[in-house]
């Protein structure tokens, strides 16, 4: 007999649909990954950061942010704005040129491309003669001036990329036109630099990697006058007042030359030539001097003595008598100043740092985004949505004591308008981190911006290796090093690394699992305190024989009482043993208790009495991989890395190293543990399968375990081997909780007929509801559970949603989500839909496959509603890292430095809105004719001699400069 679905009703349906859910990729945190260009527009005060994979992303002020992707998979390798509009050009490196624009759209703008172009010679050419190595965008707005490898300059008018083939400037030219004799020595090779004269923009230089530079007419297509360097050119900066040109070169020296239009056969010299130091130098390959009123700014790249210092990434910094060389962790990609000089921005491998130079002793600026979230490898995260006001006044306070170090100036990077509305609520998003830190994130809005951080290093001794110092350094060593940025990889002690975390927004209590058993239990206090750790081992084995561990020791925890700094501070220790990794974490704040689980177990402490309740067993005699843990080959593969000879191996190469090996080991790791990410249909799985007593996942419940009239306290944890069990808890009433114990007894246990990971347990209420989380009815913020009629159990295994009748755990329904293309549930959590209209929410569950797709199932129905595609199903780590919100957000790492944003509800959703005009500059009506105008982007605008810059440097300390010709 057939069925026949009301159309009315499934129309019904579907609009409830359309107006809770909706998916969209909202916005990108942290920081790119492998950045490889960068630019910046002083009109606009834009900054662009091009990638490796061929991204490009735009920051203004907080929260004006804007992300384009090339369909070219080629890494951007230059990125030039158009002075004075809102149009840029990215250079690939499968030498493709791309306009974006930033063009409003219903009073907002968005990042568009609207042009691509190639490079085309005369035919048969080859490569070299089209392959760009320099872009000049000009003043005017209307062309780009290319430099390419073979030595010729071509122009192009933008924004339709047309060629002007009769205003190219060919090699033959530039030859023809220059002394014989430097033509007869040398070949001039690649264009390595462009540049416009700051008082006459139809004056070009072209500088040539091999030394020579010609100062070209675009008008009359000649020669005005040509610079000889006699070693490799590897900048140019041309100084404000258009009278002289500073070269840097490959020996480490800078040279000044006069600009005279005199004639170009003459061969001039320079004027005033330095050379840093008389060691080998490394290339000092981008080079900038600016200067305030007096005394002047010499800034530069590279330049250090390969012999002492050949694995740091340095920028120096001279002013007056002050000299500095800025020590950065990976590296420099590029760097701008901006202008005054009010601070000097750098952009590394691994961060953005923005230094104050208005502030005595330089002092770095606080960035609101592009900070690096991957300080160390992230390992965990947790969010926690609507912070009380308290809580969050309370964790600023003690973060902004940590952050007295950072310079007091604002940010000095403001284009746009930010359109956004405030957030609704507080949120905070927690990441774990391989060195034992935690640190907490206002992840409100756009800008994912750093509160407070977390040290849990403090209460062990640790592995920590002294010649690891990155910053180490003699005294009155020269140059004097200061190091840059907080990113740093290295890990004292990997046993260190933070698993799970659970905080209560309620009760301020805090718990911080690791990678080796240990279990802390914190409180946030605003004062510092000098207090002891107290430790209690909990023994998972039961002291069953034959089992010996072959992992990782323990953590020893310091005996003596510990100075702790204001914030979050730890008052009470649980160490597993055997020192396993700890896969699971439940906090529960009313009831003071802590349940923590293994891959040998679980147990249950409580920290008001700070004693142990119960332990349960759950391995399997079968299961060697439990006990060799899987995670302890980290250590000694990152100890020969530590140990590796310097000869061979820079520190930065060891970080890149760690990183790919921790990176795969992790993979290795949840591979194991949960096993391949796609196999067949559902068919049921040995019990000798690896770590079936892995414990999933522990969910704290006051419900219906015993009898039907009588709810109680309980817990309850799920195995990797589809075990369920359920212990029932007497807590002691408030007034006797300090005296009377907490006791535990073992009610229940479930076998899932397929033996499929449990990773999800929910108990939903009598009307279907989700229980409320520990002391949220309480603070009125959720109505209390409703206790008549049935309470359910809702266990949600790798391969379908079950749901079980209490007390009797009868099966009702199911959800079977991975019959047919042998896709698992990865991740699962309760949410929060409503519609813009309607003030009525209702809970749904939503859940992440290992096919990277997103489903959102309706209560107590466990009916399918929608499911999206969300990531790459090859994205293993990504798919590991995902955490949903309360209100149906996520985010999840697109690469090692960036969370992805995403939101599965119509209602709430955090998204750029933001709106970059052009500037009231308006492009010249002739741009063939000479005329003064403002500096192009990327030029400061202070000036004054370049004979007084470089005196002032030889001068202010002539043991570190030697004066080669003058």
């Amino acid at each position: 007999m057939k069925r026949f679905r009301r159309h009315g009703h499934e129309s019904q349906r579907d609009k409830h649909k359309q107006d809770l859910y909706q998916f969209n990729k909202t916005v990108e945190h942290g920081f790119p990954h492998q950045p490889s260009a960068l630019g910046f527009s002083p009109s606009l005060e834009l900054l662009a950061i091009g990638t490796r994979s061929g991204a490009i992303k735009l920051y203004g002020a907080p929260g004006v942010e804007f992300m384009g992707l090339h369909d070219e998979n080629a890494a951007v390798t230059q990125v030039h704005f158009l002075p004075n509009q809102v149009e840029l050009v990215t250079l690939l490196d499968d030498n493709s040129l791309h306009m974006w624009t930033l063009r409003a759209h219903t009073g907002m703008s968005e990042l568009l491309e609207i042009g691509r172009f190639t490079l085309s010679g005369p035919p048969g050419a080859p490569p070299s003669v089209t392959r760009v190595t320099a872009v000049l965008a000009h003043s005017s707005g209307e062309l780009l001036l290319l430099g390419t490898e073979g030595g010729h300059v071509f122009v192009v008018e933008v924004p339709g990329f047309r060629q002007l083939e009769e205003n190219n400037i060919s090699v033959e030219d530039v030859q023809n036109r220059i002394p014989e004799d430097y033509v007869g020595r040398r070949n001039l090779e690649c264009v390595e630099t462009l540049h416009e004269n700051p008082l006459n923009p139809r004056q070009v230089l072209i500088g040539y990697s091999r030394g020579l530079m010609v100062l070209w007419d675009l008008d009359r297509q000649r020669p005005i006058q040509h610079f000889l360097g006699t070693q490799q050119l590897e900048s140019v900066w041309w100084m404000e007042d258009g009278g002289n040109i500073l070269s840097s070169h490959s020996d480490g020296s800078y040279c000044q030359w006069t600009v005279t239009g005199g004639d170009p056969k003459h061969v001039p010299k320079p004027i005033l030539c330095l050379k840093l130091c008389t060691f080998a130098l490394h290339t000092i390959n981008v080079s900038f001097v600016l200067v305030s009123p007096s005394p002047p700014f010499l800034i530069f790249s590279g330049g250090m003595p390969r012999a002492s210092y050949g694995d740091r990434h340095c920028i120096s910094v001279i002013h007056s008598k002050t000299h500095e060389a800025l020590d950065f962790t990976s590296r420099i990609i590029d760097f701008f100043v901006i202008c005054e000089p009010s601070a000097l921005v750098v952009l590394v491998e691994e961060e953005l740092v923005v230094v104050d130079l208005q502030t005595e002793g330089w002092p770095v600026i606080q960035t609101p985004y592009l900070v690096p979230l991957h300080c160390s490898a992230i390992t965990c995260s947790h969010h926690v949505s609507s912070i009380p006001l308290k809580l969050w006044e309370r964790v600023q306070a003690v973060g902004a004591q940590q952050n007295t170090h950072y310079s007091k100036k604002p940010w000095p990077i403001n284009g746009g308008q930010n359109l956004a509305p405030d957030p609704p609520q507080r949120d905070l998003l927690l990441t774990g981190h391989e060195d034992g830190t935690v640190r907490f994130w206002d992840a409100s809005g756009v800008c994912l911006y750093p509160m407070y951080k977390l040290s849990t290093a403090g209460a062990f001794l640790t592995d920590a290796d002294p010649n690891d110092n990155m910053n180490q350094g003699s005294e009155g060593e020269w140059p004097p090093f200061r190091k840059v940025g907080c990113f740093d990889p290295y890990s004292d002690d990997p046993r260190l690394g933070i698993q799970k975390i659970h905080l209560c927004k309620y009760s301020g209590y805090l718990t911080v699992a690791g990678t080796a058993g240990q279990i802390l239990v914190l409180e946030l206090n605003d004062e510092a305190a000098e207090q002891t750790v107290e430790a209690t081992v909990v023994d998972l084995l039961q002291g069953q024989e034959g089992f010996r561990w072959k992992g990782q020791a323990r953590l020893d925890v310091r005996e003596e009482p510990v100075l702790f700094p204001p914030g979050f501070q730890p008052f009470a220790l649980v160490q597993c043993q055997p020192p396993a990794v700890v896969t699971a974490i439940a906090l529960h704040s009313e009831w003071k208790l802590v349940a923590f689980g293994t891959s040998h177990g679980f147990g249950l402490y409580d920290y008001h009495q700070r004693n142990k309740i119960m332990v349960k067993c759950t391995l399997n005699p079968s299961d060697q991989m439990a006990l060799e843990g899987p995670l302890s080959r980290v250590k000694s593969i990152k100890k020969s890395l530590r140990h590796y000879s310097p000869d061979k191996l820079t520190k930065h190469d060891t970080r890149h190293h760690l990183q790919e090996i921790n990176a795969r080991l992790e993979a290795e790791a949840l591979q194991e543990m949960e096993l391949a990410p796609v196999q067949r249909k559902i068919e049921a799985r040995s019990s000798d399968d690896s770590f079936t007593g892995l414990v999933r996942t522990l969910y704290f419940a006051d419900t219906f375990v015993s009898d039907s009239s009588h709810s109680t306290p309980s817990l309850w944890a799920g195995t990797n081997g589809g075990a369920v069990f359920a212990h029932v808890l007497r807590v002691p009433s408030l007034e006797r909780r300090a005296e009377d114990p907490v006791v535990a007894h073992a009610a229940k246990e479930i076998q899932l007929m397929h033996r499929a990971p449990v990773v999800g347990l929910v108990v939903l209420d009598g009307k279907g509801a989700p229980l409320p989380e520990p002391l949220e009815v309480a603070h009125d913020l959720a109505r209390s559970p409703e206790m008549h009629g049935s309470h359910h159990l809702l266990v949600v295994s790798e391969e379908q949603l079950k749901l079980f009748t209490l007390p009797k755990v009868s099966s009702k329904s199911k959800l079977k989500l991975t019959a047919v293309d042998g896709s698992r549930v990865r991740r699962v959590g309760v949410a929060w839909f409503g519609s813009r209209t309607d003030e009525q929410l209702e809970s749904s569950l939503v859940v992440l496959t290992n096919q990277g797709e997103l489903h959102v199932i309706s209560l107590p129905s466990i009916k399918m509603m929608v499911h999206y595609p969300c990531i790459r199903r090859e994205d293993v780590s990504g798919i590991a890292s995902c955490v949903f919100t309360k209100y149906g957000q996520g985010f999840y790492l697109m690469s090692p430095s960036e969370f992805e944003r995403f939101s599965l509800s119509t209602r709430w959703a955090v998204e750029p809105r933001c709106l970059v005009e052009a500037p009231l500059q308006m492009r010249p009506k002739n741009p063939s004719s000479p005329v003064h105008r403002d500096q192009p982007d990327g030029v400061p605008t202070e000036h004054s001699s370049a004979r007084q810059v470089m005196e002032h440097a030889l001068l202010n300390d002539e043991s570190e400069y030697m004066k080669i010709s003058s």
